[in-house]
């Protein structure tokens, strides 16, 4: 499974203005439950594992780029959300560089080994300059998601 299979424009947001990490998470959680799934966990369950994970440590890659990431048990299959700020949020990442590009992971509570290969994926795709660059270039969701596609379809 790739990055790119499961990237849809239905959780892809532009934020304009994001007071916060909380708040990020929190939109970000809204994208993961919605995105016309049927079922699943609700955006609340969502946020509190996204959040149990940034306690045990920041998912703030560098760059202004962050992962944050979670396992669920009545998650049927992974999910992938993608927020990008336009002013960045305090992450407490390795460089203590504002975050603006979010994209968030959740997978189901079993699938140990697809979580590592998804975050791995992730983790090389957001470490090209290049990639980041044009993440932030695009100009509106539809361009955002077909670059994310091209990008991981690459990867």
């Amino acid at each position: 499974m790739s990055i790119a299979e499961l990237i849809t424009a239905e959780r892809i947001r532009l934020e304009p203005e994001c007071s916060s990490q909380k708040r990020a998470l929190e939109a970000l959680s809204e994208l993961l439950a919605g995105g016309g799934d049927a079922g699943g966990p609700g955006s609340t369950a969502i946020f509190e594992a996204l959040s149990a994970r940034e306690k045990l440590g920041s998912t703030g890659l560098g760059h202004g780029v962050a992962i944050p990431h979670g396992r669920l048990a009545d998650l049927e299959a992974p999910r992938v959300a993608v927020l990008r700020l336009e002013s960045g949020v305090d992450f407490d990442a390795m460089d203590h560089e504002p975050v603006d590009i979010l994209i968030a992971l959740l997978v189901p509570e079993a699938a140990t080994s697809d979580h590592l290969d998804l975050l791995a994926q992730l983790a090389r795709g957001l470490s090209q300059p290049d990639t980041i660059a044009a993440l932030r270039r695009a100009g509106d969701a539809a361009s955002l998601e077909q670059e994310l596609v091209r990008r991981f379809r690459e990867g």
